[in-house]
C-alpha cells in the first residue's frame, strides 16, 4: 500500500469553522478504494472526512481520519433509470455541471455547493421547499467499505438502507452514492425586504409555498422578516416578473447578502436573471468562498404544523440568543423516511442560527432555545452544534433503537466510533 497519509500540524486540524481541532495525528487520503479497504482494516479507530463543514465533533478521532477526496472521482449517469452514480468525495459543485449538460437535476441543493455529497447525506443537510426532501432523500444505493474492511452495497429497499444513508458515520466508510435525477430545469430569484411579522405568521403556508424554494433571513429583532429569498421554477410558459411589493415585502433593488452589511457578490445571481438550477438553487457561488468560517451554526427541525407556535416560542426568548446572532434562517423541509434524517416522518420547518464565533458565549442559549422548542419535539441538526441529551433524542426518533442495533451490526467492534456516537448512541 502507498502511503498518502501527511501529518497533521495542530494549527491546521481543524474543521472549517476553526472551532474543532481534530485529534488524529495524521490525515489519510486513500487514491484508490483498495488502499481504503486497507487502512479501514487495519484501524481500530476510524473517522472518514468529508469537506470539513460539521460544526461539532462527528467527524473527529484520536484514531485513523480518512478523507475520501482523493478517490477516483467519477459521475455515471444512467438515463434512462434517472440516476447518478457519484464517488463520495465530490462536493455538489463538482458534480451538478455534469448533471446539468447531461440533461439532469437533483431535486433540489444546500446553501453552500461547496460541501460534499457524502458528508451532506450523512448528515442530514437539506435545502428548501415545500416538496423538496433533505439531500439525503435523493439517495437510492450506497457503497461502503465495513470494518472488516469488506465492500457492502444497499439498496433502497434493503433492510437497513433507511437508516445507511444519514449515518453519521457510524456503518463504514462511503465509497460511491446513487442519486435520483429528475430533468434539467432553471430557476429565477428574487429578494424581497421587510416581510411584515404579522404576515409571516397569518399566512405562514401560503408565504413557504410561494416559490419552489423560499428562505426567510431574520435578525430576531421583533420586527419583520429582514429578507426572503423566492427561488422560482422557469415553467414551459417562459420567465416571470416579479411585483414591487409581496405580502407587504419590498422587492430589493440590489442584490443582497443574508447577513446584513456583508456585500453580495459571494452570492448566486438575484433580480429574476433566469439561470440553470445548480447556479440558482444555492445562495453561494462555488467560485467563491461564502465566508471566511468565523461563524458557529445550528438548526432545529419541527413539525411543519407547529412552525407558527415554535415561531412564536423562539420570539418570546429572543433577547437571549438576538445578541449572539449573526443570521438566522427559516425554510420548509418535505417528509422521508430515512431513520436519522431530522425530517423523518414529518413534513418540517428549519430554524437555522448561525452565530458569532463564541462557543462559551453560544453553548447556555443553546439550552434556552432547546427548552423553548422541546413542546414541538424539536430535532438538532446533526452537523451543527447543539445540547440536546441522549435520552430526548431516544424519544424523538422512533428508529433510535433500529439504529443502535444497526451499528452493532455492521460495527461491532466500534471501530466507527468517536467521541460523539458514544454521547449521542451510548453502548452498555
Amino acid at each position: 500500500m502507498i502511503d498518502h497519509s501527511v501529518p497533521v500540524p495542530s494549527s491546521r486540524r481543524t474543521n472549517w469553522a476553526g472551532n474543532i481541532t481534530f485529534g488524529a495525528e495524521r490525515l489519510h487520503t486513500p487514491a484508490s478504494v483498495a488502499e481504503l479497504q486497507e487502512l479501514v482494516a487495519a484501524g481500530t479507530a476510524v473517522r472518514a472526512l468529508g469537506t470539513g463543514h460539521s460544526f461539532n465533533t462527528v467527524a473527529d478521532t484520536r484514531g485513523t481520519l480518512i478523507s475520501v477526496a482523493g478517490l477516483p472521482r467519477a459521475v455515471e449517469i444512467d438515463s434512462a433509470a434517472r440516476t447518478a452514480t457519484v464517488s463520495a468525495g465530490l462536493r455538489f459543485g463538482e458534480l451538478t455541471g455534469t448533471l446539468h449538460r447531461s440533461g439532469f437535476a437533483l431535486h433540489n441543493l444546500g446553501s453552500l455547493p461547496h460541501i460534499s455529497v457524502a458528508g451532506a447525506c450523512a448528515t442530514g443537510t437539506h435545502g428548501s421547499g415545500v416538496g423538496n426532501r433533505a439531500l439525503a432523500g435523493a439517495v437510492s444505493a450506497l457503497e461502503m467499505v465495513t470494518a472488516d474492511g469488506r465492500i457492502v452495497s444497499l439498496e433502497r429497499g434493503d433492510a437497513g438502507f433507511a437508516g445507511a444513508v444519514v449515518s453519521l458515520g457510524a456503518l463504514g466508510v462511503v465509497t460511491r452514492l446513487t442519486l435520483d435525477l429528475v430533468p434539467a430545469f432553471d430557476v429565477q430569484q428574487w429578494v424581497y425586504e421587510g416581510l411584515p411579522a404579522e404576515q409571516l405568521l397569518g399566512r405562514f403556508d401560503e408565504v413557504m409555498s410561494e416559490a419552489y424554494s423560499v428562505s426567510l433571513f431574520t435578525g430576531w429583532h421583533g420586527g419583520p422578516v429582514d429578507q426572503v429569498w423566492l427561488k422560482r421554477r422557469v415553467e414551459d410558459d417562459g420567465p416571470r416578473t416579479a411585483p414591487q411589493r409581496w405580502h407587504g415585502a419590498t422587492l430589493a433593488r440590489e442584490p443582497r447578502h443574508p447577513v446584513p452589511g456583508v456585500a453580495a457578490g459571494h452570492c448566486t445571481q438575484q433580480h429574476g436573471v433566469p439561470g440553470p438550477w445548480h447556479a440558482r438553487l444555492p445562495h453561494f457561488r462555488l467560485e467563491f468562498t461564502p465566508s471566511n468560517g468565523e461563524e458557529l451554526q445550528s438548526e432545529y427541525f419541527v413539525a411543519r404544523r407547529d412552525a407558527v407556535a415554535a415561531h412564536e416560542a423562539l420570539d418570546r426568548i429572543r433577547h437571549r440568543f438576538a445578541p449572539l446572532l449573526q443570521i438566522g434562517e427559516i425554510r420548509t423541509v418535505a417528509a422521508d423516511d430515512l431513520w436519522l434524517s431530522p425530517a423523518q416522518g414529518r413534513d418540517s420547518v428549519a430554524f437555522h442560527f448561525t452565530w458569532v464565533p463564541d462557543t462559551e458565549a453560544v453553548t447556555p442559549v443553546l439550552g434556552a432555545i432547546e427548552e423553548a422548542l422541546a413542546p414541538f419535539g424539536a430535532r438538532p441538526h446533526w452537523g451543527k452544534v447543539f445540547t440536546t441529551e441522549p435520552g430526548t433524542l431516544r424519544e424523538l426518533y422512533g428508529h433510535y433503537a433500529d439504529f443502535e442495533r444497526l451499528t452493532e451490526r455492521f460495527d461491532p467492534a466500534g471501530t466507527f466510533r468517536n467521541d460523539f456516537l458514544a454521547h449521542h448512541f451510548p453502548r452498555p
